[in-house]
């Protein structure tokens, strides 16, 4: 067992790493404050070849694995869990998605653009009646009109929605589930940003369709194909995911212990005491032990494994963990945790987000459960 990366995905890790400190934390308080997504910093990703790190050099990708994606997203969300959130969703939801299921024409059509970041990616699956319960909840609805498609309904709590010129729609007919790839120009409408608690600057939105026509050459993988692709699709999701939620947890750590070690308090540095190195102990322990599994989980999404277990398991631990640590860094900071001072607010506010996208950590119970069942 080898635990040192292989030095292409070192690379890319410090290439993000020092994108990340010069270009992204510059800005993350104002994502944070004013809800604002610095598209213009997003693009500069697309340049430097950090938008396709899975996609293949044909269409402009890094050609890397999901193990690299992972780290590169761990190291966005050190500096803005937002930011890391909004590149996940474009990243692997959807232009991996595409890549993965698409034909030739799809992918020369829609993958340069979108690995370049002339393009911004939304995957549409949640709806405002069925959360938990994507499939069997789903109403938007697709008819076959001669050689046409008609889409109608809508989506909501979509990432990226109110920015984005590519949808990776999924949809409808009977008991027949298909994924579309629209664009804004088909008609596709984002009537409302909706305000979250956390998370802000990562735009999320609701999505309309209405009698959307789009030809046969927009189905992704053929009619009738979404069920295969939510399923493989989420193992990858949640396997690369995880590594968000690493990021938030590895930033709070950092911060709780600078400030341990640089607060006096009767006479003495924080740090010194017991329960403040208890804290410090577990915190860095849960933290690692979530890498690790997150490590595995992406290595065998990459090995095209189709066990669900530890994906689920994956995200599951890292979203937890990034909570508790960050509850835990507040605590260590007292009073001066819960002002807007620090940022230790924003990383539990996003870490939050973790244990309800992407399946919330009931849901993720369930697919674990089932599948160790299975086996």
């Amino acid at each position: 067992m080898d635990f040192d990366l292989p030095d292409d995905t070192l690379a890319i890790r410090d290439l993000v790493r020092e994108f990340s400190r010069k270009k992204i934390e510059p800005v993350a308080t104002k994502m944070d404050r004013e809800d604002h997504f610095p598209i213009e910093v997003f693009r500069e990703m697309g340049k430097l070849g950090l938008l396709g790190l899975t996609i293949s050099q044909e269409y402009g990708g890094a050609g890397m694995d999901y193990l690299t994606e992972g780290i590169a997203l761990e190291e966005i969300s050190y500096y803005s869990g937002s930011f890391g959130l909004s590149y996940g969703a474009h990243n692997n939801l959807v232009v991996d998605n595409i890549h993965r299921n698409a034909t030739r024409e799809q992918r020369e059509r829609y993958l340069p653009g979108l690995v370049k970041g002339e393009k911004i990616g939304s995957l549409c699956l949640t709806e405002p009646g069925a959360g938990s319960d994507a499939l069997g909840g789903m109403k938007t609805a697709y008819e076959q009109k001669g050689a046409h498609y008609e889409i109608n309904g809508s989506k909501t709590f979509i990432t990226n929605a109110p920015v984005a010129d590519v949808f990776l729609v999924y949809a409808r007919n009977g008991k027949s589930y298909s994924a579309f790839i629209l664009e804004r120009e088909d008609g596709v409408e984002t009537p409302r940003k909706i305000p979250k608690m956390g998370m802000r600057g990562s735009p999320t939105g609701e999505v309309v369709f209405r009698n959307i026509k789009v030809g046969r050459d927009r189905v992704l993988k053929g009619e009738g194909q979404a069920k295969s692709i939510i399923y493989q699709g989420l193992n990858a999701e949640r396997a690369v995911l995880a590594f968000g939620p690493l990021g938030i947890a590895r930033r709070a750590l950092d911060e709780a212990i600078n400030y341990s070690d640089q607060r006096v308090q009767f006479g003495r540095r924080i740090g010194e005491f017991e329960l403040i190195q208890e804290k410090l102990a577990y915190m860095f322990t849960r933290l690692e032990a979530a890498r690790l599994l997150a490590y595995k989980a992406a290595a065998l999404v990459g090995n095209k494994l189709s066990d669900p277990s530890y994906a689920a398991a994956s995200i599951m631990l890292a979203s937890e963990t990034a909570t508790q640590i960050a509850k835990e860094a507040i605590q260590i900071f007292g009073g001066y945790g819960y002002t807007e001072d620090y940022p230790l607010g924003r990383y539990l506010r996003d870490a939050i987000l973790y244990e309800i996208g992407a399946g919330t950590t009931e849901i993720r119970k369930i697919v674990i459960a089932k599948a160790l069942l299975k086996k």
